[in-house]
């Protein structure tokens, strides 16, 4: 690595602010500095990057073309330093630390509400849970563990199987008793939810039951299972919702079966670990627990 590459970080913060203010004396106020510190700073970073971050106007400065493409990076990095800080400074008094990265939804309406016997179990564990929808490289994104729902493969990492999952069309009970309750007719007489990257989630279920659902592409489309839940609730169509998802909701009966035929889908949940993360003690306590919540 070409160390003399590496900027300074109170230059970074210098540009940043200056960026944002437009303005190297309201830069100067907000860091503490004297408008001359602001400026040094700035020149050094210009010639560390060859790049000319401003435009000097008269009394003012406004970014250079250059500055404009800098800036967004800047900015992310700064927070990434500052959240790297923050994390240290949690972690300080615990025994070790864990990042995981979540299904937005399996995160909160299956994860988040069983964690409380995992930190009771393991209180000295510094637990952080982001979400992320899709895969990600582990050599860049610092995670500890991910859940995955799709196939078994992961570059650079180790698949335990977890959980398959089951949808079952559901709606509000009210637009029910508009409709024939516990009947396959209810179905065609519903409007139906769509998840948008499982457009053919209906399709299948009336091909797997063999029942022929004509308006099976049509209705109202969602990216989250989350908002489809919501406009369930509200009583805008049926939906094939995933079980796990809707178990207080079909506890309480705010949610009803359509009709009592689930189906299992072609992928399933996965416990990801990167390989040079295979033998972390934290990572393996988790694992054993999720494994353990789905028994």
């Amino acid at each position: 690595m070409r160390r003399r590459l590496i900027p300074d970080i109170v230059n970074l913060q210098a540009f940043e602010c200056a960026a944002r203010h437009q303005n190297f004396s309201r830069a100067a106020e907000e860091l503490n500095l004297t408008q001359g510190a602001i400026s040094r700073r700035i020149a050094e970073l210009e010639r560390q990057t060859g790049l000319n971050l401003f435009e000097r106007i008269r009394r003012r400065v406004v970014l250079s073309d250059a500055g404009q493409r800098f800036l967004p990076e800047v900015k992310q990095l700064i927070e990434q330093s500052e959240r790297l800080m923050i994390g240290a400074v949690a972690a300080g008094t615990m025994s070790s630390a864990l990042r995981i990265a979540t299904l937005p939804s399996f995160g909160a309406k299956w994860l988040v509400p069983r964690l409380h016997s995992f930190l009771t179990a393991n209180p000295d564990i510094a637990l952080t849970i982001e979400s992320r929808s899709s895969p990600f490289s582990f050599a860049e994104e610092n995670f500890d563990l991910a859940i995955h729902f799709g196939l078994a493969t992961w570059a650079g990492a180790i698949a335990t199987f977890l959980c398959h999952e089951t949808v079952l069309p559901v709606s509000n009970p009210v637009l029910l008793e508009r409709l024939n309750r516990g009947s396959v007719v209810a179905i065609e007489d519903a409007p139906l939810l769509h998840l948008t990257t499982r457009p053919k989630l209906w399709s299948d279920w009336s091909a797997h039951h063999n029942i022929p659902v004509v308006h099976a592409y049509q209705g109202i489309r969602f990216d989250q299972f989350s908002m489809i839940t919501s406009a369930a609730l509200a009583g805008l169509g049926a939906a094939l919702l995933p079980t796990y998802l809707i178990e207080d909701e079909l506890r309480s009966g705010s949610l009803v079966p359509v009709v009592d035929l689930p189906m299992s889908t072609e992928n399933a949940y996965y416990i990801i670990r990167p390989e040079t993360k295979r033998t972390q003690l934290s990572a393996e306590h988790f694992e054993a627990w999720l494994l353990s919540e789905v028994t």
